[in-house]
């Protein structure tokens, strides 16, 4: 099989790393008031696609950078600074539970790789293991290449923002799709400030998306874990 094909299935949203229970926000900006019609929502999506590029590409960047000599204090360092900036704690552990189901589907993808050394790594330093660093390390080691790897999770970003919003009924399906198809058109531009940048760049930059994400668990009735 083809990486192309490879690569196809790793981003099809049948793949069960858990990322539909959450929704990153989006339920609880519906649900008081901060997106209330589809401009907002287009405005809504875009900040927090930005916040992905400018939060996690640096983190993948480092990833995938890491020289071997230091390797172990590197990834010390940047794994704790990953986990410092987790500031919302729902999101906290979302990450954890989808790097550790990434990791075991990573794993049975390619036993030849030997990912289940990376889950020993950060085991045995008592380091949380994040799903983007979990993301990034298991497709290095797959042999996929960091402009694929950036790509892939930005599609990824806004698939899940989009099926949570189809879900709650505030978008039709075609009306959601489109919406997916029209931001592709905005994706080099996303990527083009933060695709070279390392960990220590990393920043949040819609605060707001922070602040709606905390509110979830004052959703009296909620569709997602988050």
């Amino acid at each position: 099989m083809s990486k192309f094909a490879r690569l196809l299935h790793l981003i099809d949203s049948s793949i069960p790393t858990g990322a539909f229970a959450y929704s990153y926000g989006l339920e609880s900006s519906i649900t008081f008031g901060l997106v209330k019609n589809q401009f907002q929502l287009r405005n809504y999506l875009y900040a927090y696609l930005q916040q992905v590029t400018s939060m996690e590409f640096p983190f993948m960047n480092s990833c995938y950078r890491l020289a071997q000599p230091d390797l172990n204090a590197a990834l010390g360092a940047m794994a704790e600074a990953y986990d410092a900036m987790m500031l919302v704690p729902a999101l906290h552990r979302a990450s954890l539970v989808q790097a550790k189901n990434w990791l075991r589907l990573l794993a049975s993808f390619y036993p030849e790789a030997g990912m289940g050394t990376v889950a020993d790594w950060f085991t045995a330093q008592g380091i949380p293991l994040h799903f983007v660093l979990a993301f990034a390390l298991c497709l290095k080691r797959a042999g996929f290449a960091l402009p694929e790897v950036q790509e892939m999770y930005l599609h990824m970003a806004l698939r899940d923002q989009l099926s949570a919003a189809i879900r709650l009924g505030f978008v039709g399906p075609m009306e959601g799709h489109r919406l997916q198809h029209d931001f592709y058109a905005i994706f080099e531009n996303l990527m083009a400030g933060h695709a070279e940048k390392e960990y220590a760049d990393a920043f949040r930059s819609a605060y707001m998306l922070d602040v709606s994400q905390v509110l979830h668990e004052e959703v009296y009735s909620k569709l997602f874990q988050n």
